[in-house]
């Protein structure tokens, strides 16, 4: 899909949203500045949560609650190897089994020990400064 403006990617993002059952783990993938964040604001408001939604990238993760279900954002960039994503003890997130709501990893590569069992891989592409085109793939 192309979108003109964040505006436009956050709608999509929604759309996206309504159609998730859970649990479930996500993985966007983007450069700096593509995007990511904003997908999962739309991403968000797709699931009726009225948190304000922000990058964690100093925090690594934040908790967005008070929707349909919870959301777990996480931004990995900061992260040095996979081994300190292991110490976080972030795993209960990126397992089915003990999940409660929806993952949603920016950087996944930077953790790829921990998360390998994904749901749907977003990938946003930055074409200019306004246009991104999104691709949404569906593991199996």
């Amino acid at each position: 899909m192309l979108s003109k403006s964040e505006k436009q990617t956050m709608a999509i993002a929604a759309k996206f949203a309504k159609s998730i059952k859970t649990p479930c783990i996500i993985i966007l993938q983007g450069d700096l500045g593509a995007g990511k964040t904003h997908f999962v604001k739309g991403f968000a408001k797709g699931l009726k949560c009225k948190m304000l939604v922000t990058s964690p990238t100093f925090t690594i993760m934040n908790i967005y609650d008070g929707g349909k279900m919870p959301i777990y954002h996480f931004d990995l960039y900061r992260l040095t190897s996979p081994e300190e994503a292991e110490m976080l003890g972030f795993d209960e997130y990126f397992e089915h089994d003990k999940l409660q709501g929806v993952s949603i990893v920016e950087w996944p590569q930077q953790a790829e020990n921990l998360v390998r069992d994904w749901d749907y891989k977003i990938n946003i592409e930055k074409i200019d400064d306004t246009q991104r085109q999104i691709e949404i793939i569906k593991r199996g």
